[in-house]
């Protein structure tokens, strides 16, 4: 297994919640490294399949080399999960036993994604999981009017102080343009009065997360497979869905509780025990809430 890997949330708590058999045939819709598709794969030996979906080129490149050891058994499907109609049928398959999701950054784009995901390192600021797609978080702040860069900031990552953020880089961007991830975060920063930076995360986290959700179209995407998902799953299958926001976690609540084809499994999500969290702090606000396919 290539040491790429990055380490899959809830990994133990997925399997047993799609509950994987050998000879069934699941879709991982956010393949990212592989970490959850090589499990699945392992579990469901000798005959499991697994169609994945990813629309982030490198982190395919990366991530194939930790399913090496499972030759004929994965299909790969470079697209986002949003289009599973076009996916599916491009796999040769119409339903499945089992979807995951697992919605966030994988370890490649925060730490190697070279790409401004993140504000660790000074970046260019493009945050494209897809590098396809044409407008990037650089376009949208030299471009978006105040008023709609304090809304991205407000709803997409409920950052409260999204009007004071807008207003102070609507101000810079007339004296020079902010093109980089540490340009970004330094003007949060400067925006933000001290007395209001949080204690456990930078500053600039919840401006960054939004930035990226309107750039990759985040929360459409993500509606458009709750509401199509059901469709492409056998009856009993499982619906598993991980989100680390609580914008996103309610989306997959209420769509799971309208959708008449499904039954909520999880009355209350799962969260990653403390020992998972100890070896992994970026789990620390995963949580997992899981539909079955009604008959």
């Amino acid at each position: 297994m290539s040491a790429d890997i990055h380490q899959p949330v809830l990994l133990e708590e997925v399997i047993a919640m799609l509950r994987v058999v050998s000879g069934s045939v699941y879709m991982d819709g956010t393949f990212g490294l592989g970490g959850h598709t090589r499990e699945i794969l392992k579990r469901s030996a000798p005959s499991g399949k697994v169609i994945a979906f990813e629309w982030d080129e490198k982190a395919i490149v990366h991530g194939l080399k930790n399913i090496e050891d499972f030759p004929g058994r994965l299909t790969m499907v470079r697209r986002n999960f949003a289009e599973i109609d076009l996916g599916l049928h491009e796999a040769g398959f119409t339903k499945v036993a089992g979807i995951l999701i697992d919605i966030g950054c994988s370890s490649l784009q925060l730490d190697k994604g070279e790409r401004g995901f993140s504000f660790q390192q000074d970046e260019y600021l493009d945050m494209r999981m897809d590098q396809r797609r044409e407008i990037t978080a650089a376009d949208i702040i030299a471009t978006a009017k105040k008023e709609e860069l304090a809304d991205i900031f407000y709803y997409y990552g409920e950052e409260i102080q999204s009007r004071r953020i807008a207003q102070v880089i609507f101000e810079q961007r007339k004296k020079e343009a902010i093109r980089t991830s540490g340009q970004l975060a330094d003007l949060v920063a400067k925006a933000i009065p001290r007395k209001y930076h949080p204690a456990k995360i930078h500053v600039a986290t919840k401006v960054f997360q939004a930035l990226r959700i309107a750039v990759n179209e985040e929360l459409a995407n993500l509606s458009m497979i709750l509401e199509k998902g059901a469709e492409h799953l056998v009856a009993g299958g499982r619906f598993c869905v991980i989100a680390f926001h609580s914008l996103e976690d309610r989306i997959v609540k209420r769509k799971f509780a309208a959708n008449k084809h499904l039954e909520v499994i999880t009355k209350r999500p799962i969260v990653p025990a403390a020992r998972e969290i100890k070896a992994n702090p970026r789990s620390r606000s995963a949580r997992m809430r899981v539909a079955e396919r009604l008959a």
